[in-house]
């Protein structure tokens, strides 16, 4: 299993930058792709998710709601974070994930996922 994670970049407050990560080796339909975050000496923050088969919903940290939208295609085996009006705040090495069997209280748990990303770096200037 493999997953890609590319579209980080430095930008300015208030700009928009999309992520996006492709899956291969998993039956993509069935797992939830989630996107966390981890800035310099801070935990892993769980951004947002988008649950597979007999889900199909999204969910986001506090943090991203009303800013970041997560986007799912299952054709193309990719999920995208569509980020908006960014914050220095939001600046972090951002990792897509990839589980199967997510109940939806352990959504933002970064444990409940198998498989990793390397992770994108995305810095926001003021």
């Amino acid at each position: 299993v493999q997953l890609q994670a590319s579209g980080g970049g430095l930008v300015q407050a208030g700009d928009s930058l999309r992520l996006s990560c492709e899956a291969s080796g998993l039956a993509f339909r069935s797992y939830t792709l989630g996107w966390f975050r981890q800035a310099p000496g801070k935990e892993r923050e769980f951004v947002a998710a988008y649950r597979g088969t007999g889900g199909n919903t999204m969910h986001y940290g506090d943090s991203v709601k009303g800013r970041f939208a997560i986007f799912r295609n299952n054709a193309k085996n990719t999920v995208d974070l569509q980020m908006n009006s960014l914050k220095p705040e939001d600046t972090a090495v951002y990792y897509c994930a990839a589980g199967r069997g997510i109940i939806l209280s352990s959504i933002a748990r970064d444990q409940a996922y198998e498989y990793w990303g390397q992770g994108t770096l995305v810095t926001v200037s003021s």
